[in-house]
C-alpha cells in the first residue's frame, strides 16, 4: 500500500505538468476559412492542339524571388522599408508557382509561340524566359495591388539575352482577406499579357 502511495505521489507532478503543457502546446495553426490564388485570363482552350511545327518555342520558368515573397502569406508594402502581411489570407500556391503558370498559359494562348514544358525545352533549342518577381502584392500607401517582373529572355544561342522590366497596378477597395486576390491577379494577367506581347514581337 505504500509503495503504490509512492507511485502515486511521483506520477501526480507529471500528470499536472503534462495537462499545463497541454493548454500552451499548439500542433500546426488554425487554416484560414479560404486558400486565395490567381489563374490566367488567357489560356488554351480544352482540345486545343499546340505544335511546334514552323513556330518559336519558348520554355517558361518559375522566376526567382525576394524572401518576402516565399511565403504563403499575402505580401503588403507598408512603406519603402517595412512589408507586412493580410490578415487571414493565404495563397493555395506560392507567388512564383503562380505566376510562373500565368505566364505560360498567356503566352500558349494563340498558339503563335509552342510553349515547351521540361525536358521538351532542351530538345526543341527553346529560347528561355526567366527574370525575378519583385512585387506581387500589395501597396497599402496608393491601396492598389501591384505585379512587377524583371523579364529575362534568353536566346538558344549561347551569351544573348534580353531584360525588361513589366509592371501593373489595380485600385483595391480594402485590404481584408476576401478582398486582394481579384485585383492582384488583374495586375497578374495585365503583366503577363505584356509579357507575352513582348516574347512574340
Amino acid at each position: 500500500m505504500r509503495a503504490h502511495r509512492r507511485t502515486t505521489a511521483r506520477l501526480l507532478p507529471l500528470l499536472a505538468l503534462s495537462l499545463a503543457l497541454g493548454g500552451c502546446v499548439k500542433f500546426g495553426a488554425k487554416p484560414p476559412p479560404q486558400l486565395l490564388t490567381i489563374a490566367a485570363t488567357t489560356a488554351p482552350t480544352a482540345g486545343q492542339v499546340m505544335n511546334s511545327t514552323g513556330k518559336p518555342v519558348i520554355s517558361v520558368f518559375a522566376p526567382d524571388v525576394p524572401r518576402s515573397l516565399e511565403s504563403l502569406r499575402v505580401a503588403v508594402l507598408e512603406d519603402a522599408t517595412s512589408i507586412a502581411y493580410v490578415k487571414k489570407a493565404q495563397w493555395a500556391e506560392t507567388p512564383r508557382q503562380m505566376f510562373r503558370r500565368v505566364l505560360a498559359e498567356t503566352i500558349a494562348a494563340d498558339g503563335a509561340v509552342f510553349v515547351a514544358e521540361g525536358e521538351q525545352g532542351v530538345v526543341l533549342g527553346a529560347r528561355r524566359l526567366s527574370g525575378t518577381l519583385v512585387e506581387f502584392g500589395l501597396d497599402a500607401r496608393t491601396r492598389e495591388a501591384v505585379v512587377t517582373f524583371d523579364a529575362t529572355m534568353t536566346s538558344a544561342t549561347p551569351g544573348e539575352a534580353t531584360r525588361q522590366r513589366f509592371t501593373a497596378r489595380v485600385p483595391v477597395r480594402k485590404i481584408e482577406a476576401d478582398r486582394v486576390a481579384a485585383p492582384i491577379n488583374e495586375a497578374a494577367n495585365k503583366v503577363a499579357a505584356d509579357v507575352a506581347a513582348w516574347v512574340k514581337s
